[in-house]
């Protein structure tokens, strides 16, 4: 997929929002990123890879690998775990990879959050595809993350029913745009065009929670790209995409003001980090409840029950509130957006990695049983702290009678304890180790973390390395 010069007629408008943020993608500078915030974006990076090289061995992965391989076009990007695709298949796997073992980076917002790490394995191949330097695709990533996160910030959009995959189009199309080689104008219709096809619900995240709900961004991702290569040809999208008719502004009965006149790319220090395969309002509730385990050498056949209080979000997406009831889990996709299941497996396993999102773990019979003798509810003192920190209380009643608890405000991950970058490698070698020997595993770490200074295909080659299929069990425990 190549850009080529437009034919279209000169711009004779300005004043929209999509060619402000048009004119935000393409006149973004290295600069712009604080070396605080460069540090943070790379640790996420490093973060996102480790967990898509964790979830090669999904059950998803191999039946998608697999359509891949089905589809004609020219490869100009590498997959993670070895081969080569269209720009588009790429982003498809690549993207599902990042998310899959519910690793990934997230940012909250009061109503509602983004997986700014949902923009990663789409802009990697775009920069890929366009031999990028890793200054280059770092600028990208910033603006996609910016753009993803201020979005966030300014609407309620999972509180209006609509999922996060919105904004998602829109920071896509501005980084892809930009790696494509568009000038504003074009980045701003690739902008309109992909946002105005990808205002999706929020009921991806209902129950029963499906495959859906990991593939859908890496869709999103897919169409946002290719309204860039389309603009990159002429093709206009709705400039009026918010203030215009039938607009953003009228659906969401505001305003959007991203604060385009401020250049700073420094969000990536704001995220939120996961030691946990698990949403992220269950890291407090995971790290809680081993914590005391672990203080009290408790034994899972000594607790009799399980209460959790956490903040209304958790209970709406984890605990059975207005995302549905959290009865039945059987599959990875429920497992990882389940309390109680996360909950119970902590407590059987002494951790919540990949192995506790196996279906074959998920259905036996002594975390199911466990998993029912947890009980969340929500406290109105607890989400009162909500964005700024994560509050939970956590009581295990023991049969003996006894009652421990622990109350926490925050996560190791989280922003007020944030994960360093030397953290983040060793969560990456934890994530990793089955598929990379470490020689490897040291050269990805190496690469990632000198990325301003190399070409984005030394990366991509060393994916490329990666085995698509475990060689040895995961010894390592973060």
């Amino acid at each position: 997929m190549s850009a080529a010069p437009s034919t279209a007629a000169p711009d004779v408008h300005s004043g929209y929002v999509v060619d402000d943020i048009g004119r935000f993608a393409a006149a973004a500078v290295p600069a712009d990123i604080p070396p605080a915030a460069l540090t943070a974006l790379k640790r996420n990076v490093l973060d996102g890879l480790g967990a898509a090289i964790a979830a090669l061995e999904g059950e998803l992965i191999t039946g998608l690998r697999h359509h891949v391989g089905t589809v004609d076009g020219h490869p100009v990007a590498t997959l993670i775990g070895g081969g080569r695709a269209t720009l588009t298949q790429a982003m498809l796997v690549n993207s599902v990879l990042v998310r899959y073992v519910d690793q990934l980076d997230t940012y909250l917002t009061p109503g509602g959050l983004c997986h700014p790490a949902d923009n990663l394995g789409a802009v990697l191949a775009a920069a890929e595809s366009r031999d990028a330097s890793g200054e280059e695709f770092l600028t990208a990533l910033a603006v996609a993350y910016e753009l993803g996160c201020r979005f966030s910030a300014q609407v309620p959009v999972m509180a209006l029913g609509l999922n996060h995959a919105l904004q998602l189009a829109i920071s896509v199309a501005a980084a892809g745009g930009r790696l494509l080689g568009l000038d504003a104008t074009r980045i701003a219709h690739a902008v309109a065009a992909a946002a105005v096809d990808n205002v999706s619900l929020s009921a991806v995240h209902s129950e029963p929670v499906s495959m859906w709900k990991g593939i859908s961004p890496a869709v999103t991702a897919q169409r946002a790209v290719e309204a860039a290569a389309l603009a990159a040809h002429g093709v206009t999208g709705p400039r009026g995409l918010f203030e215009g008719p039938n607009g953003l502004h009228q659906l969401f009965g505001q305003t959007v003001d991203l604060r385009l006149d401020d250049r700073d790319l420094g969000v990536a220090e704001h995220t939120h980090l996961k030691k946990y395969c698990a949403l992220i309002h269950g890291q407090p509730v995971i790290e809680s409840v081993l914590h005391l385990a672990a203080a009290h050498q408790l034994r899972p056949e000594q607790i009799d029950h399980v209460r959790l209080e956490v903040f209304q979000t958790a209970y709406d997406i984890a605990g059975g509130g207005r995302f549905g009831a959290k009865d039945v889990v059987v599959t990875k996709e429920q497992a990882d957006y389940n309390l109680a299941y996360l909950t119970a497996a902590a407590l059987l396993d002494g951790q919540v990695g990949p192995e506790q999102l196996r279906e074959e773990r998920i259905r036996r019979d002594d975390v199911q049983a466990l998993m029912r003798r947890v009980e969340a509810r929500p406290d109105d003192t607890l989400t009162a702290g909500y964005p700024g920190t994560t509050p939970v209380r956590v009581h295990l009643v023991l049969a003996d009678g006894r009652e421990l608890s622990r109350e926490q405000t925050d996560h190791e991950g989280a922003p007020t304890r944030p994960l360093s970058w030397d953290r983040v490698v060793e969560k990456f070698s934890w994530l990793a180790e089955p598929f990379v020997d470490p020689g490897l595993a040291r050269d990805i770490v190496d690469a990632v973390g000198g990325l301003e200074g190399i070409g984005v295909r030394e990366l991509t080659g060393l994916l490329a390395r990666v085995s698509p299929t475990p060689r040895r069990s995961r010894t390592r425990r973060l």
